[in-house]
């Protein structure tokens, strides 16, 4: 047996990295919506929500804008981690089905904020090196309608596709407290319907993942690892 594959196998027998993941779900969780509420903090009162806005915000905001969009690459990598870890404190317990619907729609979520966030930040880039003309173009509406539907018709509701899966995983098996569902599905219900309607309506969904990550991070604090019966079986069979 080569020494990587004993280095492995010691890691998996650990008990203590079951014990961490917790705590990386919680951390990851709570700097993905730090990161994400300062975003929109930024871009919220920067970019106008009209349609017939004409550009004029590149005058005055468009610093604050780039320093948004350069945010929101680190709040992706955040997520992605927080969806891992969570998936690692399922464990065995995990659904097929809702965990499907789970990464999914998380990494739709992150897919369609990205996209968002390239053609705001193309409009700035093309801004600041001397375009005048792009201010009220053709292209310019464009690219801000295009980032304004992906943020806030389609962003919006897989985040409200994630919080409902992830309330329903709760549900089923039990890793987070029930009530921690019950505001998970009143928020997602908000977002699927007043995404668009509602001005910082999308603010709700970073605001429950530091519910969540805060209790995951209580909940977990000063206990002791727990094995589960598949591991055990891995182990002896490693053995």
């Amino acid at each position: 047996m080569s020494p990587s594959s004993k280095n492995w196998q010691l890691q998996w027998k650990d008990p203590n990295r079951r014990r961490r993941a917790p705590r990386a779900a919680a951390v990851a969780g709570l700097v993905f919506s730090f990161l994400l509420i300062a975003s929109l903090l930024l871009l919220r009162p920067s970019v106008p929500d009209s349609p017939l806005d004409a550009g004029q915000w590149l005058l005055k905001s468009s610093g604050r804008v780039a320093v948004a969009v350069n945010l929101l690459p680190f709040t992706g990598i955040a997520f992605l981690w927080f969806i891992a870890v969570l998936r690692e404190r399922l464990g065995d317990r995990e659904d097929r089905f809702f965990t499907t619907v789970f990464l999914g729609s998380g990494l739709l979520f992150l897919g369609m904020m990205f996209v968002a966030a390239a053609f705001v930040g193309g409009i700035v880039a093309a801004y600041n090196i001397g375009t005048d003309r792009l201010p009220g173009s053709i292209t310019f509406t464009v690219a801000r309608e295009f980032a304004y539907e992906a943020t806030n018709l389609y962003a919006v509701r897989m985040a409200a596709v994630f919080t409902m899966a992830t309330s329903t995983l709760a549900l089923l098996t039990g890793f987070v407290s029930r009530w921690i569902a019950f505001i998970g599905y009143a928020v997602a219900v908000a977002l699927l319907s007043a995404g668009r309607t509602v001005d910082w309506i999308v603010l709700l969904f970073p605001i429950w993942v530091v519910l969540l990550s805060l209790h995951i991070l209580v909940d977990n604090f000063g206990v002791p690892p727990k094995v589960s019966g598949a591991t055990l079986r891995r182990m002896a069979t490693l053995d």
